[in-house]
C-alpha cells in the first residue's frame, strides 16, 4: 500500500511517502527549487520520493492531501462578513487566488498529478483531511508511543488554531479545538510582525531574541491582549490585531499598548523590543504548561506528542518537559505545515484505510528525520569535478579524524553526509560545524559564515551518552526541539561589572566552558546524536572528544540567511565559496577552501532573499 502525502499552496511544501505505513522518503520543496518557505506544487519533492521508493506513479494507492480547502474559504467568507466592510481590501485581494485555485483544489492537484502520468485518475485517488488532523497524526503516528495525548498548536488550519486529541494504538480522535481568530501562533506572528522580523519565517528570531530582554509586558499581554483561563484554553482580544480584516498582523492600538511603532528591518534592535520578544515568550511558556497540565489531569495520559508550528518553540518545550506534567514528550521534527504531508499520509493509512500500527518502542518511526535525497560517492565526485571543486578522496576513518583536527584547530567546517533531513533543522546530514570551546566562533559564524544577526544563537550537537555531563537534561532530543541550561558545573562565573550588561552587550562575554552555544540565559537548544541514528556524525563527535575532551559540537544549518538548506553537492560547493567555511566534507571528499581556485568564489551574501 503505497500513499503520497501533500501539502502545498500556502507555505513550506512538502511531499511524503508511505509504504505499508513506513515512511519511506519525505523533502520539502524548497531544497530543490532554492526559493525559501516554497509554497508551489511540489513536484521535484515528488519525483524525488517516487525515486527513492523505486517505484512509478502507477503504483500510487492513494494521494492525501493535509487539509479542506473548503472549509477554509468558509473561514475566509464568514470572517469578511462578520468584519465587513472593513476587512474588504483583504477581501479583494483574497478572493481571485482562491476562484482561481484553492477553491478547487482537487482539479488543480490532479492537473498537477497529470504531469507526472497523464492516464492515471487521480482524483478518484484523492482524499483530504483536516489541517489539525494532519498535525495531530504526523505527532502521535510516528512516536514511540502506543498512547498519549496530542497537542497542536499553529497560526490557523481551516477553523482550528489548536487541538487537543487522544491516540491509543491506530486510534486517534480529536477531542477539542479552539478556533480562529484566537490562536497562540498567530499572536506571536503578530509580535514576530511588530518586531520587524517576516511572518512565518521569523518567529524563531523571536525566541532567540526574548533572553537578551526582560519580561516588563507580560501584564500588559495578559490584560490587554489574550484572556487566558485556568485550563490554558485562550482568547484573542482583537480590539489590538489586524489580520482578521486588514492587511497586517497588528494595528495602531497595538503600537501604542506598548509605545512602539511597528520596526522596520533596518532599524536597530533596542532594549524594547527585546523586552516584548521576552515577555511574549514566557505568556507563550505560561499558556503552553497550563494546557498541557489540563490535558494530563482530564485524559490522565503519561505521554504527550506535539506538532503545528508552535511546537517549534524548544525554549517552551523544555519548560514543559521540566513542569512534570507528563512523563515523556515526543514532538514532530517537521512540526510546521511541511510534516503535514507526512500526517496527512498516516491518518489515511491508519484512520480512513484502518490499518494496525507498529510502534517503535526505542525510538520513533521518523528515522532521525534523515528521509531526503543522498547521494552515492561516484556521484558526489562527478558532480563535485563539474563545477571546478579540488578534493582528495579519504578513507572514512581518515576523514572522520582530520575533520575533527580542523574543527579543533578553531576551523569552520561544512558537513554534507548521507540523507537529507526533513524539517527546519539541520541534524548533521546537512551541517556546518564548529568548535563550542572557541569564544568566538558565535561570531563568526554568524557574521562570516551565515550572514546573519549577530544576536542568533546556535545549537550543541552532543553525544547521547554524554548529554547529562554537560547539560541540564537526561533524555532524547534528536530533533534540536529541547532547551536545557548548560550544567553549573560547566559555567563560569561573570564578574559583577559583566552582570550589569543588558541586551546585546551580553554576547560578547564566555559563559560556560562551551560557550559559542551558551545562550545569555545559560540555555542551549540540544541536539542528541546516537550511533543508532546517525552512526558517521557519532563518529565524528566520538573522536572530536578523543581529540579534545569535549564531546559537543557547534552544530547550524548549511546555508547563509535566506537559503534554503543545500540540497546538492553543488549547493554545498557554491554556499563554501561564497563564505568562510574554510574546509568541506561530502561523503569521503574533503576540500580545503585554499585549494580552490579563487575565481570560483563568489559574493553569496545578497544572493538570497533575507529571510
Amino acid at each position: 500500500m503505497i500513499i503520497v502525502g501533500i501539502s502545498a499552496y500556502y507555505h513550506d511544501s512538502a511531499v511524503a511517502l508511505i509504504r505499508d505505513g513506513q515512511i519511506i522518503a519525505a523533502a520539502q520543496e524548497e531544497r530543490f527549487t532554492r526559493r525559501k518557505h516554497d509554497a508551489a506544487f511540489p513536484m521535484q519533492a515528488l519525483e524525488y520520493c517516487l525515486r527513492e521508493a523505486g517505484i512509478a506513479a502507477n503504483q500510487i494507492d492513494y494521494v492525501a492531501y493535509y487539509d479542506k480547502p473548503f472549509l477554509k474559504f468558509e473561514r475566509l467568507l464568514e470572517t469578511y462578513l462578520a468584519f465587513a466592510p472593513r476587512g474588504f481590501s483583504s477581501f479583494r485581494l483574497a478572493l481571485p487566488v482562491w476562484l482561481r485555485e484553492k477553491l478547487f483544489l482537487k482539479s488543480l492537484l490532479a492537473k498537477e498529478l497529470k504531469k507526472i502520468d497523464a492516464h492515471l485518475d487521480w482524483e478518484a485517488k484523492m482524499l483530504f483531511g483536516e489541517h489539525h488532523q494532519s498535525h495531530a497524526a504526523s505527532a502521535f503516528f510516528p512516536s514511540p508511543f502506543e498512547e498519549a495525548a496530542v497537542l497542536t498548536l499553529d497560526g490557523v488550519g481551516e477553523w482550528a488554531t489548536s487541538s487537543v486529541a487522544i491516540g491509543r494504538g491506530a486510534q486517534l480522535e480529536i477531542i477539542k479545538e479552539i478556533h480562529f481568530p484566537h490562536s497562540l501562533g498567530l499572536l506571536y506572528s503578530a509580535f514576530t510582525y511588530h518586531l520587524g522580523f517576516k511572518v512565518n519565517s521569523g518567529e524563531y528570531k523571536v525566541m532567540g531574541l526574548a533572553p537578551y530582554g526582560e519580561p516588563r509586558y507580560v501584564q500588559q499581554i495578559r490584560e490587554h491582549l489574550i484572556d487566558v483561563k485556568a485550563d490554558g484554553s485562550f482568547r484573542l482580544n482583537m480590539d489590538y490585531f489586524d489580520y482578521c480584516a486588514g492587511l497586517t498582523m497588528t494595528n495602531a492600538r497595538f503600537s501604542n499598548l506598548f509605545a512602539l511603532p511597528v520596526r522596520t528591518s533596518e532599524q536597530a534592535l533596542t532594549a524594547q523590543h527585546m523586552d516584548m520578544a521576552a515577555s511574549l515568550q514566557v505568556v507563550v511558556e505560561e499558556v503552553i504548561i497550563q494546557l498541557a497540565g489540563a490535558i494530563a489531569d482530564e485524559t490522565g495520559m503519561k505521554n504527550l506528542c506535539l506538532a503545528g508550528g508552535v511546537a517549534l518553540n524548544c525554549v517552551a518545550n523544555g519548560k514543559l518537559l521540566r513542569s512534570g506534567k507528563f512523563e515523556r514528550i515526543w514532538v514532530q521534527p517537521a512540526a510546521g505545515d511541511a510534516g503535514g504531508a507526512v500526517g496527512a499520509a498516516l491518518a489515511a493509512y491508519h484512520g480512513y484505510l484502518g490499518h494496525a500500527r507498529s510502534v517503535q518502542h526505542e525510538l520513533d518511526a521518523m528515522q532521525g528525520s534523515y528521509l531526503g535525497p543522498q547521494f552515492a560517492q561516484a556521484e558526489i565526485e562527478q558532480r563535485l569535478s563539474s563545477v571546478g571543486a579540488v578534493f582528495e578522496v579519504m578513507t572514512e576513518t581518515g576523514l572522520t579524524q582530520q575533520c575533527a583536527l580542523d574543527l579543533a584547530q578553531g576551523k569552520a567546517l561544512g558537513w554534507f553526509q548521507g540523507r537529507m533531513e526533513f524539517g527546519p533543522r539541520a541534524l548533521g546530514g546537512r551541517s556546518i560545524l564548529g568548535d563550542p570551546r572557541s569564544a568566538s566562533m558565535q561570531s563568526t559564524l554568524n557574521l562570516k559564515v551565515k550572514f546573519r544577526e549577530s544576536f542568533r544563537p546556535f545549537a550543541p550537537s552532543v553525544l547521547r551518552e554524554d548529554v547529562a555531563d554537560w547539560f541540564e537534561l537526561d533524555v532524547d532530543s534528536p530533533y534540536m526541539l529541547l532547551v536545557a541550561n548548560v550544567k553549573v558545573e560547566r559555567r563560569i562565573p561573570l564578574p559583577a561589572h559583566e552582570q550589569s550588561l543588558f541586551g546585546i552587550e551580553k554576547l560578547h562575554v564566555a559563559r560556560s566552558t562551551i560557550p559559542a552555544v551558551t545562550h545569555v540565559d545559560y540555555s542551549a537548544r540540544i541536539q542528541t546524536v546516537s550511533a543508532q541514528t546517525n552512526p558517521r556524525y557519532h563518529a565524528l563527535l566520538s573522536e572530536f572528544k578523543r581529540q579534545t575532551g569535549c564531546p559537543v559540537l557547534v552544530n547550524t544549518s548549511f546555508n547563509v540567511r535566506g537559503e534554503p538548506i543545500v540540497h546538492t553537492p553543488e549547493d554545498a560547493f557554491r554556499c563554501f565559496m561564497g563564505t568562510d567555511i574554510e574546509v568541506l566534507a561530502i561523503g569521503h571528499c574533503y576540500l580545503r577552501k585554499e585549494a580552490q581556485d579563487s575565481a570560483l568564489k563568489q559574493n553569496y551574501e545578497n544572493a538570497f532573499e533575507l529571510d
